[in-house]
């Protein structure tokens, strides 16, 4: 018994050791302004800044093939919780993982300033650890989804010289239409079910940064949305329309309905499926939806992180490879 204990013991010795040591890690973040962000109303509705900079793993010793990005917040998410979740498939498969984070605490990239930061980080590690131009592909949920779609379209709106070739992308649960998502939020408060500090949050936000309500000003909400329900021209879809999509959703519809009263309406699938559709009918066939089916328990919480917690690692990076080989 002890014999066999003793097999078992040095052969997971072996095996963590070969995956510990199959990836180099580099990072590199300054410190945060000591200030912070007014983000409500309220007294207390203050964030302080975070840390800008960047995580990066390079699989050692192998001729990089590619490179996933995750534009992650350095400290609200737990810095990296997304991007580590692939970092053994991406290794194996010769790819490299960049996080990148800018200095605003839940950044939604209101700002060209984010952008130009994050751009410039990137460029920087893509210079300075010699990274191909190639096969890239930004993935996400949440926050982390939303700023690959703004920092996608911020760069295929402008002159700069360094652009990504980026191949996919991989959107993971998160809001796309910020007219349904400002909605949402209003009946979330009218209702008085959850803790309403998210909803005002993301409204005062909204509403200080794009001029005002969808009521007032929807042309703002329109732009900044990657898909909109209630835009008939949906001008910012041509943007995607090049690239290989790989979604993932979660509608939890028991347990939003029971925990939060939630509607269909009141899903970040709605507007995933609404997008998807609009790329086909734009025509891009490369895009495929994945629907992720939550145990029958309507107490299990369930958010964007758990979608993106639950996702089948191994099999999104075989889509991956697929991609880079067409």
């Amino acid at each position: 018994m002890k014999t066999t204990f003793k097999v078992l013991f040095l052969l997971f010795l072996i095996v963590f050791s070969t995956k510990s040591f199959s990836q180099k890690m580099v990072e590199y973040y300054e410190p945060a302004k000591n200030d912070s962000l007014r983000v409500g109303i309220e007294d207390n509705d203050f964030l302080p800044f975070i840390q800008k900079g960047y995580t990066l793993m390079l699989p050692k010793n192998k001729e990089i093939k590619g490179v996933l990005i995750f534009l992650e917040d350095s400290k609200y998410d737990k810095k990296n919780r997304s991007s580590k979740q692939m970092y053994t498939q991406a290794s194996e498969k010769d790819f490299a993982v960049l996080s990148v984070s800018t200095e605003i605490p839940l950044d939604f990239y209101f700002s060209k300033s984010s952008m130009i930061s994050t751009h410039k980080l990137i460029r920087e590690v893509f210079d300075t650890y010699n990274l191909p131009n190639n096969n890239i592909f930004f993935l996400g949920a949440s926050l982390v989804g939303h700023r690959a779609m703004r920092y996608i379209k911020f760069m295929t709106e402008s002159d700069s010289k360094f652009q990504l070739k980026i191949k996919g992308i991989v959107p993971c649960n998160f809001t796309m239409d910020f007219i349904r998502k400002w909605y949402q939020h209003k009946r979330d408060i009218r209702i008085n079910l959850i803790d309403l500090w998210e909803p005002k949050f993301i409204n005062y936000l909204l509403e200080t940064n794009l001029g005002g309500t969808p009521q007032t000003n929807p042309e703002n909400y329109h732009n900044f949305s990657s898909y909109c329900y209630f835009d008939e021209k949906n001008e910012n879809i041509k943007i995607y329309k090049n690239y290989a999509v790989r979604a993932y959703i979660e509608p939890a519809i028991k347990y939003k309905l029971t925990k939060q009263l939630r509607t269909l309406y009141q899903n970040n699938s709605t507007d995933i499926v609404g997008f998807l559709a609009e790329l086909r009918i734009a025509g891009n066939e490369n895009t495929e939806l994945i629907v992720i089916q939550p145990e029958d328990n309507p107490l299990q919480e369930r958010n964007t992180q758990s979608t993106w917690d639950s996702i089948n690692k191994d099999e999104l990076m075989d889509w991956i490879q697929k991609q880079t080989e067409k």
